[in-house]
């Protein structure tokens, strides 16, 4: 007789384990310390013109190790993510402040008007080498002798045999900055100690960042949104490298257009009107954020509505300029028109602009093709976007001008990143890397159209195929 046998037990599985929230900030703090670290010494590396594919080497890796720290804070709980995400945000903010700008010599405009301004003259009205300023002039920003020789400064007209030079870009021309960013520079130089050169706009730009990771933790903890998006920008390498260490006044006009995008998201016609008012106050610091616009109107149905937003955008335009206006005898609008003219935005077939475009269609097609596609898409959000959530169309309008036009200034993208951290579409990042990209390698490839192309074809790319991806899985969006 054959025994019985005893049926085999199988313990039941378990729940998939899961990182405990201490193992989860252990790993972003080393996580966030390799970033900050790499930071640290990409801002000390050199500059542009001095090993730039080693510098864009520092760049990939701390894009990388964002990345990284991106992913560990998705292992957060909701309910701790605020703090480590807020300690990141003031390490790698702070980075940009080991060192005077690298990349960029624009800060050195800024301290320039701001001083200007100070001693009661117009911006507007004189360039920097005019003779009529020659009294504000100092070591600093008009050094002599060997130190002229330096790649990132503009010859001036010797004074009997003695080489001089000013580190103030395009000496010859006027100012190009609207009237809140040159309110901007008069309240840093009126703030600023004596001969504190560089260190207050970058100061001042590291405050306005965290301005901005501020707003963007507030808006989503008032509509019940996930606060991890925050970290798009505050822990995006774009921001102490662009921001902070270069001081561009384009965070200012960030923090202002992002603040208003979340008034205007709202249904009360006060909040809205408000919200108007900033994103006017930002195209009045930097004249782009105006692409917010087509955002801001998402869904309107009715002409009040859409009057409730423009109308005090374009009233603080106009009355910011008013009083520079009236105390200038030149243009407010400085050298814009010769800066258009430069930079190739009316010459297709000059420098790296449209290079998308330019793969498939003649030169002479590019710009009418670029405003025909991007006023489509303004449209589209216009007609079908969320009231609700202006920034996510505000991110489609920039995203697809920026992929169209192709910009070799890596500093516009940020109020991409900032519109990223709203709505959370992380593939769009793909954008400000390639802007980087062309910036930093581009003295090195001598600005030929095939980098732009390559660098903004693969950011093109990703958005493709995430967007595939997100559809195909029925993903609302991104955490």
């Amino acid at each position: 007789m054959t025994p019985p046998t005893t049926p085999r037990v199988t313990a039941p599985a378990g729940p998939r384990t899961r990182p405990t929230p201490r193992a989860a900030l252990t790993t972003i703090a080393l996580a966030l310390a390799a970033l900050t670290a790499g930071l640290a010494l990409t801002v000390t590396y050199g500059n542009r013109f001095g090993g730039p594919v080693g510098l864009f080497g520092w760049y990939a890796l701390c894009w990388a190790l964002f990345v990284v720290a991106l992913l560990a804070l998705r292992r957060v709980p909701s309910r701790l993510v605020v703090w480590p995400l807020v300690a990141g945000a003031v390490a790698v903010t702070v980075t940009g402040l080991l060192g005077p700008p690298r990349t960029s010599t624009d800060s050195y405009r800024y301290a320039w008007d701001g001083r200007v301004q100070s001693a009661g003259v117009s911006p507007y009205d004189h360039t920097p080498q005019a003779p009529a300023l020659a009294r504000l002039r100092d070591p600093w920003l008009f050094p002599t002798g060997a130190v002229c020789a330096g790649p990132d400064l503009a010859p001036l007209p010797p004074v009997e045999g003695t080489a001089r030079c000013t580190r103030v870009n395009r000496p010859g021309v006027h100012t190009i900055y609207p009237p809140v960013a040159e309110a901007y520079f008069l309240a840093v130089d009126r703030l600023s100690p004596a001969d504190a050169r560089h260190k207050p706009l970058q100061i001042g730009a590291a405050l306005v960042s965290l301005g901005v990771t501020g707003v963007l933790l507030l808006i989503p903890r008032r509509r019940g949104g996930d606060p991890r998006r925050a970290a798009y920008w505050a822990w995006c390498p774009a921001v102490p490298l662009e921001a902070v260490n270069n001081a561009h006044v384009d965070v200012l006009g960030v923090l202002l257009a992002v603040a208003g995008l979340g008034l205007v998201a709202s249904r009360a016609l006060t909040r809205r009107a408000v919200g108007g008012l900033l994103i006017g106050a930002a195209i009045a610091t930097k004249l782009m954020p105006a692409v917010v616009l087509p955002g801001a109107l998402s869904g309107v149905r009715r002409a009040r509505d859409a009057a409730v937003v423009l109308l005090p955008a374009a009233a603080f335009v106009a009355l910011s300029y008013l009083p520079y206006v009236l105390l200038s005898r030149g243009s407010v609008f400085g050298y814009l028109g010769g800066y258009v003219e430069e930079e190739g935005y009316d010459d297709p077939s000059a420098g790296s602009r449209y290079s998308l475009l330019r793969l498939v269609l003649p030169d002479s097609w590019a710009l009418p093709v670029l405003v025909v596609a991007v006023a489509a898409v303004a449209v589209h959000v216009m007609r079908r976007g969320d009231p609700r959530r202006p920034w996510s169309g505000a991110l489609l309008v920039t995203g697809c001008s920026f992929l169209l036009l192709t910009p070799g200034y890596s500093w516009y993208a940020l109020l991409l990143i900032a519109l990223v951290a709203l709505d959370g579409r992380w593939e769009w990042l793909g954008v400000p890397l390639a802007g980087a990209a062309v910036y930093v390698l581009g003295p090195t490839f001598h600005f030929r159209p095939w980098l732009s192309a390559t660098a903004y074809g693969a950011a093109l790319a990703l958005v493709l195929v995430a967007g595939l991806l997100r559809r195909g899985r029925g993903a609302g969006e991104a955490p």
